[in-house]
């Protein structure tokens, strides 16, 4: 089919889409459409600026549409065989019949009862937990009868043991199956998962509505910010309105409770908004012994979250959000505030009804995360947008860390619980709880100085210790090879011990004022018992992975002059197949999409390699923009003739940061309204930036443009690009064609891998000119990058039990620059190939801010003499060839001066200019 009559079928097949596509557009629909019907794994690849998650919603959503309407014609044909079915041959005897329908009666009998009581929260054990708990209630409320005879007994047997303030603090005793694969505790404690509001009112759960078996669509990117862009795209078409859509986010970005969100990080906040739910279901009293028999009930003054006592609100909340369609975070954080409810486990709730998840990569990458929210994705749709690092962001999840602080905390807390309650624990409890302390100790004697533990003994920069070793080297050099991890995880799990153990250490630290933190209110996320506990839960079920699953790193530095002491274990987790596949099983469809997914291989070989190469589908087109609305330049040397070399041994010298100066200099009299200048790091930002200041470089450009600089907080971001946009705006008026920049604009000092460079649109004058300063390849002096390194390296060979050699033992590397360097040399292939694309995705992201329309026009320069080459000498590994395909085409790989390059800068801005007011 030519292209005439395709474009002629799209309001047909696609009627959402709100305008008239482009051909690319409709390209693309196309081929999402025909990945849905076929299933697997797809890669669809459309650069920034082209429309690409209008495509991928126009498309997706109607194939949804389609599928559900031949599910209901199918079932209908069904429907109508069955019924001629249902009564039988006339040869039938009546008992066979009567049969039948008696099956029919009692399925429905069932489905009854199941609407009756709900599932879920609400789902009733024997008589109902629901009812149970408002009985246990009423029990709490009736004074002299609030202990059960089987408690009081308990209790009066342990009174001389142990206070009654302290009992809420033992565990329960927990029986372990030596021969099966873990224990149990002899009496659960709760059951269920509801919870009580302060007025007394049921907490029911609506979220199963709907029938979970509902064909959904799960969108995940990596930021929240690209999240509101992908509702507010959805809003232009009639799905917006017509599908029931949900978004979710962290607690931290929808926490409305003032005194959970002012604790900052996203450690504090979830553990606090835990810690609310689990008092909320506890008992609302405690009964104090006063002497001689007297009692009084001590009742908590905030039980559970004030955002989550009123049910009748979450129902009110869940009803506003059907009604007024797709909305984002900021939505749903405004209206949860303005109707005093939560609005985290509001839209939470709303998923098994939904049609379309709208959700951050962590909650659909991890399982965890997964399970946590109750996600089934089963013959349902996973789209994966930003997918240009798709195998680094998947692994990383599944890394883990414990400090040497944290260590310390739990060793200590862990310690001091077992010297208190010893002679009342049972021996299940006191057998884990020992292995523990066994286990603690062993980590902490890794990491202190002048240790007896067989590690591989390394120097690093500063007197730093690093040593990188397989998990079953770290068991063996620690003795506790003989540990069954499995056993102790699911004793974690299921005892409560962490809750106790933190409960019991923080109420002691509090009262005996034992520690400075409490005395001073500060504490930060690190140094929080509950933290430390879950970093050693996290780190131990880490070393349950397979061996070559992953790394070990232990990292010891020396005190620093407070006589603070640093120091971490972590695992690195460097295999992301199997974890993918979990994904790629249950799904029908998973779509992997991005402005710049190439090479494919790479992603390929790491997360799916079971899939051959031609069986991939794999998607790309061109730009929307015409050739003569972008000029790629590689700038070789600055205005005072000296070559640009931005190289890890070179970036810092005095003359590359003046000659850099110089170039910014000259630009801001010739680019209009907005520059955006990337560096490597904050760090080198920062230096480029100070030493400008000190030599009046600063001073000469900010006569032509304010100045402005990417914030380290990410949060302070946005009101950092409002500024940048307000300046733009207001100073562009003055734009004129004989003088383009006079007086106008601004310019933007931002970093590779920031938030600027991920996913913020730089459209027409916030990204006139983008300038990436060198090749921003990640520094060799990161211990984990360059196991990752060793680890791709290894892929595909022909021995697996017999990995590459490197110039550099394993054992020896440190994480020093120079070591790191020999092992990059060392690599033939997929090891060093990965280095390079790690340098030019960065690039591609952060130029790819920039043309983000058709009618957008911006001049890229790519600042260092690497970049330039003759086109026909060019190998396949120079980092030109690693660009887009649409970008390649037209870069100016090769300039004789300066000079030319600012020729070309005002030809391309006057002609743009003067094609615009056409």
């Amino acid at each position: 089919m030519d292209q005439v009559e395709e474009e002629g079928k799209w309001e047909s097949k696609f009627p959402a889409f709100p305008y008239k596509p482009y051909s690319i557009q409709i390209d693309f629909m196309n081929s999402l459409y025909h990945s849905l019907n076929k299933g697997g794994v797809s890669m669809l690849e459309s650069p920034t600026g082209t429309g690409k998650t209008l495509s991928i919603i126009c498309s997706a959503l109607q194939w949804v549409v389609d599928r559900r309407q031949q599910q209901k014609l199918e079932k209908e044909g069904d429907s109508g065989k069955n019924r001629d079915d249902e009564h039988g041959s006339d040869d039938e005897p009546d008992w066979m019949k009567g049969f039948v329908v008696n099956k029919d009666d009692q399925g429905q009998e069932k489905k009854n009862k199941t609407k009756k009581y709900g599932v879920g929260f609400g789902k009733p054990d024997k008589r109902g937990n629901q009812e149970s708990c408002r009985d246990l209630f009423s029990q709490r409320m009736e004074g002299e009868d609030l202990v059960t005879k089987k408690e009081g007994e308990n209790l009066q047997k342990k009174n001389d043991a142990v206070e009654l303030s302290d009992e809420e603090f033992l565990l329960e005793d927990y029986e372990s199956d030596e021969e099966g694969s873990g224990g149990k505790s002899k009496r659960k404690a709760g059951g269920g998962s509801l919870s009580l509001s302060s007025d007394g009112e049921e907490e029911e759960d609506h979220s199963n509505e709907e029938e979970e078996e509902k064909l959904k669509v799960y969108f995940c990117s990596r930021t929240h910010s690209q999240l509101s862009q992908f509702i507010k795209e959805l809003r232009k078409t009639e799905f917006g309105n017509e599908m029931k859509v949900v978004c979710l986010g962290s607690r931290k970005n929808f926490c409305i409770n003032k005194e959970v969100s002012k604790l900052g990080n996203s450690t504090q906040i979830n553990e606090r908004c835990l810690e609310l739910q689990k008092n909320n279901k506890k008992e609302v009293s405690k009964i104090k012994n006063l002497g001689a028999g007297g009692r009084i009930r001590r009742t908590k003054a905030c039980s559970g979250c004030p955002m989550l006592r009123k049910t009748k609100l979450q129902r009110q909340f869940r009803g506003e959000i059907s009604q007024q369609g797709a909305l984002d975070i900021e939505d749903l954080v405004n209206l949860g505030r303005n109707m005093g409810t939560c609005p985290y486990y509001g839209s939470r709730s709303l998923v098994p009804a939904a049609d379309l998840v709208i959700l951050p990569y962590q909650s659909l990458l991890s399982k965890s995360s997964r399970e946590s929210l109750g996600l089934n994705l089963k013959n349902n749709i996973v789209i994966i947008d930003e997918a240009h690092n798709l195998a680094d962001s998947l692994i990383s999840m599944y890394d883990s860390k414990i400090s040497l602080s944290q260590l310390e905390n739990v060793h200590s807390h862990i310690g001091r619980y077992f010297e208190r309650f010893r002679n009342l624990l049972g021996p299940g409890n006191r057998r884990y709880i020992q292995t523990l302390m066994v286990l603690t100790q062993a980590f902490l004697q890794s990491l202190l100085e002048g240790a007896s533990v067989d590690l591989p003994q390394t120097s690093g920069a500063n007197g730093a210790f690093h040593a990188s070793m397989a998990i079953n080297d770290f068991l063996f050099s620690l003795n506790i090879d003989n540990i069954n991890l499995v056993k102790l995880i699911q004793y974690i799990k299921e005892s409560n011990i962490i809750h106790k153990v933190s409960s019991y250490g923080d109420k002691m630290a509090s009262v005996q004022k034992c520690s400075a933190h409490y005395e001073t209110g500060e504490f930060s996320e690190e140094e929080s018992t509950l933290s430390g506990f879950r970093a050693l839960s996290d780190m131990l079920q880490s070393l349950t992975n397979n061996n070559g699953d992953g790394r070990i790193i232990v990292s010891r530095s020396q005190p620093t002059c407070s006589g603070q002491k640093g120091g971490y274990i972590k695992y690195v987790m460097l295999t992301g197949e199997k974890i993918f596949s979990e994904i790629v099983d249950q799904a029908h469809a998973v779509l992997l999409a991005g402005g710049t997914l190439q090479p494919i291989e790479e992603t390929r070989e790491r997360l799916f390699p079971w899939l051959p190469p031609n069986e991939l589908h794999f998607f790309t087109c061109s730009h929307i923009v015409p050739p003569e609305s972008i000029l790629p330049v590689a700038v070789t040397r600055g205005p005072s003739g000296q070559s640009f070399d931005f190289s890890y041994s070179s970036r810092s010298s005095s003359i590359m940061i003046q000659e850099l100066g110089l170039l910014l200099c000259n630009l801001v009299t010739v680019v209009p309204e907005g520059i955006v200048v990337f560096f490597s790091s904050f760090d080198y930002e920062g230096q480029v930036y100070d030493a400008w200041k000190a030599s009046g470089i600063m001073e000469r450009i900010m006569k032509k443009k304010r100045l402005f600089r990417e914030p380290r907080k990410s949060t302070d971001v946005e009101s950092v690009l409002k500024e940048y946009k307000e300046t733009i705006n207001t100073l562009s008026i003055g734009y004129s064609k004989e003088n383009p920049a006079s007086q106008g604009g601004a310019i933007l000092l931002a970093v590779v891998g920031g938030k600027i460079s991920e996913g913020i649109n730089l459209s027409d004058g916030m990204g006139r000119c983008v300038v990436m300063v060198g090749l921003p390849y990640p520094s060799p002096s990161d211990i984990e990058l360059i196991e990752r390194v060793k680890h791709i390296e290894s892929l595909g060979t022909s021995n697996p039990m017999k990995p590459p050699k490197f110039s550099v033992a394993e054992e020896a590397y440190n994480g020093d620059v120079k070591a790191g360097f020999d092992i990059l040399r060392s690599c033939r292939r997929r090891g060093k190939e990965y280095y390079e694309n790690l340098c030019m995705k960065a690039v591609n992201q952060s130029i790819g801010r920039a043309i983000r329309h058709v009618n957008d026009y911006a001049a890229i320069l790519l600042v260092d003499a690497r970049y330039s080459s003759d086109p026909s000498n060019r190998s396949l590994s120079h980092p030109t060839n690693k660009l887009p395909q649409w970008m390649k085409n037209r870069l100016v790989s090769s300039t004789d001066s300066y000079g030319e390059v600012h020729r070309l800068l005002h030809q391309f801005f006057r002609f743009n200019k003067k094609r615009g007011s056409q």
